[in-house]
This record gives C-alpha cells, structure tokens and sequence, in this order.
C-alpha cells in the first residue's frame, strides 16, 4: 500500500474513533436541589434534548440531593473529570470566579427582580468570559428565590437575631467572619446537614429561600420566617470546557439551546413559586413575621455596616463598585 494511502487510513481511522468517542460521551451534573423539584426536572430536559442531538449512546445523568457533597465539592469533582457540569448557586460558582458574588452577597442591595436582572444582564457577557478562561462554559442563569430567615423563635429585628445559631455555609468562612464580628453566631454546616440539625438544636436560624424550606420541611421545626427579602439566591448552570470540547457540533448546540430555555423557564417559575411556597407553608402551621418600619430601619442600618466589610473581601472591590455603578444608573433611568 502506498505510504499516502495509508496515512489516509489513519486520518480516517482516528476521525472514526473520535466520532464514536463523541456519541458515547457522558455528562454528569451535580446539584444540590431536590429530586423532583422544579431544578431537577428543568435538568433533565437539558439532558433529554442533548441526548437526541448527541447520537449514539451517549449517556446523561443528574445528581441531586446533594449526592455529590456540597457546591465546593462539586466543583472539585468538576475539575477532576468526576463531574462534567453542575447547577450551582454563587456558593459553588465564587469557587471559580469570585466576583459573581456580586449578585448574592450583598444583603437588602436588590429591591426587586427587575434590579436583579438588569444588572446580572450588564455583567453576563464579561461573567461569562471570565468563567470560560477558567475552564468553565455557562450553559444558563437563573435564581431560585428572595433568602428569607426562617428561625424556631420568632424574630423581626436584627437584635432578635443575635441570641440564634445560624446555619452557615462551611465554605464561606469570610462570612462567619464578618458574623462573628457583629455579634451573630454562624454554625458552619454542608446543606445536607441543615434539616438534622435544626432538629436537634445545634442550629435554631436558617437563611433559606421559601422553596427549599418547603421542599427540605426546614419549617416544620423553624416554622417562622421573617417575612424580609434578604437577598437573591442566584445560580447558573455550567460544564467544564474540557467536556463541552469533546461534544459533537450539534450537541453543542441543543446544549446552548437547552440551557437558555431553562434559563428563562428557572427564572419565571421559581419566582412564581416563591409566593406559593408561602402559602402552602402558611396553611401547615407556619408563621410570617412582617418588620415594622423602625425594624426595617434597623436591617436597613445592618446593610449598609456590612457593605463596607463585604466590598474587598465577599466581594472584589472592582466588581462591587460595579454593581453599584448599575444599579444607580438603572434607578435614575426609572425616575
């Protein structure tokens, strides 16, 4: 055989060999939302739309429930190809790019979903560039709700709160830090460890948004929530680029395509579920706590002491004066 003939057959042998290996690609995700919620049926219809697209046998699965540990762990497992993807919430995603904190750890900054929106749509072209050099490619932006303190013993003022146990992110140790120093009390704790942990009283305070606390029956034992929209759990869903790169062109595609339709569909019906998590919570026994406006002086207070401690360390300064360069921006445009 001549050498140009068999050059060709191995060019086409090795085309064939990573066209099979394309089609028989596995995707992993893990996520800490429940199975069966609204999260995890978004999750698999990305996956049953990447899947036709895909070809062959390739295989998709999602791990909810937290199976996988906490976001940190996920994301760990992400780099080391035991994870393909995750739907995380900044709590995984600072792991990779801190200033996405930005849009969830800056407490009563956010007056509504329009603000929240606005201004994750001004950062999203730059956040995404950002997460791509870090070998992440994001498929979807969405948000799972206002975080609201649910506590045994009612509360309404930040003084209230002082004699409580929080539950606290493990991971997020600057801000225990910053509890600690106004005189809170954080436990830190992984997700999965929140409901046992009310039950037995190691922790009496969770900051959870209504459809987790509905969902994990947090309420049943902290069944009075503070009826004060803290701040936005925001989240996206994302898959390292060394996976996205092995896809075939068309899964490429249906991926994008799939992610941004849940994108919008997460957005639109978490928010949605908000209110009616209340009220299905409100009918089992639990107590809505409203702030009176000397209260709401005092949280308003709160906020803007933590917003000095926040700037350089939560959140990158640049990215914080960011935030508020939108937000000022976008508020004199509706006056």
């Amino acid at each position: 055989m001549k050498p140009w003939k068999k050059l060709a057959g191995l060019l086409l042998g090795t085309l064939l060999a990573c066209t099979a290996l394309a089609a028989d690609k596995q995707l992993r995700i893990g996520t800490l939302a429940p199975k069966n919620s609204l999260y995890h049926r978004q999750l698999m219809e990305v996956g049953e739309a990447w899947r036709t697209a895909q070809g062959g046998s390739a295989k998709y699965v999602v791990y909810p429930d937290g199976s996988q540990g906490g976001e940190t762990d996920m994301v760990r497992r992400m780099r080391i190809g035991q994870l393909q993807g995750g739907l995380l919430s900044v709590v995984g995603l600072r792991e990779i790019e801190p200033s996405i904190s930005a849009l969830q750890n800056m407490p009563l900054l956010f007056r509504n979903w329009e603000e929240v929106d606005y201004v994750r749509e001004k950062m999203r072209p730059a956040m995404e560039k950002k997460f791509l050099e870090k070998g992440f490619v994001v498929l979807a932006w969405g948000d799972a709700g206002w975080v609201r303190f649910f506590s045994k013993e009612p509360g309404f003022g930040p003084n209230d709160f002082k004699k409580m146990k929080f539950f606290a992110w493990a991971s997020e140790t600057e801000q225990q830090e910053i509890m600690k120093s106004l005189g809170y009390t954080p436990v830190p704790l992984e997700t999965a460890d929140i409901l046992p942990s009310i039950q037995t009283g190691m922790i009496n305070a969770v900051p959870s948004t209504p459809y987790f606390a509905l969902a994990t029956q947090v309420y049943t034992t902290a069944n009075n929530m503070l009826d004060l929209n803290w701040a936005p759990i925001v989240g996206a869903l994302i898959v390292t680029k060394k996976a996205w790169d092995e896809l075939t062109p068309e899964g490429q595609n249906a991926l994008r395509e799939a992610g941004a339709k849940a994108g919008v569909q997460l957005r639109a019906k978490a928010r949605q579920e908000v209110d009616e998590a209340v009220d299905a919570m409100k009918k089992r026994g639990l107590n809505v706590n409203k702030p009176n406006a000397e209260q709401m002086k005092e949280w308003n207070a709160l906020a803007d002491a933590l917003y000095p401690r926040i700037r350089g360390k939560l959140v990158p300064a640049e990215t914080f004066d960011e935030v508020m360069g939108h937000l000022k921006a976008f508020r004199a445009g509706k006056k």
